[in-house]
């Protein structure tokens, strides 16, 4: 009877530490072309798209603004597990981009600058094949 219950408690404790290795071991990939919303940023920086690659093991980023057609490339880009930050210049103002890859399809952060942090949500593009 005891060496039922030692075999089930070590079947037990091996599936949760496989099931456990198997969620950790899914990375949450940042690369791809994220669609952004800032509510309380400054008028005309509310909202755009922020492009975050790999090639040949580096990180890119770039944020381009609604309305506006210049793309700022990003500056000090880092990937650390599940967070992405870079930094871009605009106005002549240096700005901080810190994101978190919640899943698949949202990230959250902030942008900081001298008027302050404000918040992203960004949500990931999905383009129909073709277009």
């Amino acid at each position: 009877m005891k060496n039922k219950i030692f075999s089930l408690l070590i079947l037990s404790v091996l599936t949760i530490l496989t099931v456990s290795a198997q969620n950790q071991s899914q990375k949450k990939d940042p690369v791809g072309q994220w669609k952004f919303d800032a509510p309380y940023a400054p008028e005309g920086y509310t909202s755009g798209n922020i492009a975050v690659g790999l090639a040949d093991k580096k990180y890119s980023a770039s944020m381009a603004f609604t309305g506006i057609d210049y793309k700022f490339i990003g500056e000090n880009i880092k990937v650390v597990k599940d967070s992405v930050s870079f930094s871009i210049y605009v106005e002549s103002e240096s700005v901080t981009v810190k994101l978190k890859v919640e899943d698949a399809t949202k990230m959250t952060g902030t942008a900081t600058y001298s008027g302050g942090v404000v918040p992203l949500t960004l949500l990931k593009e999905t383009r129909e094949p073709g277009k």
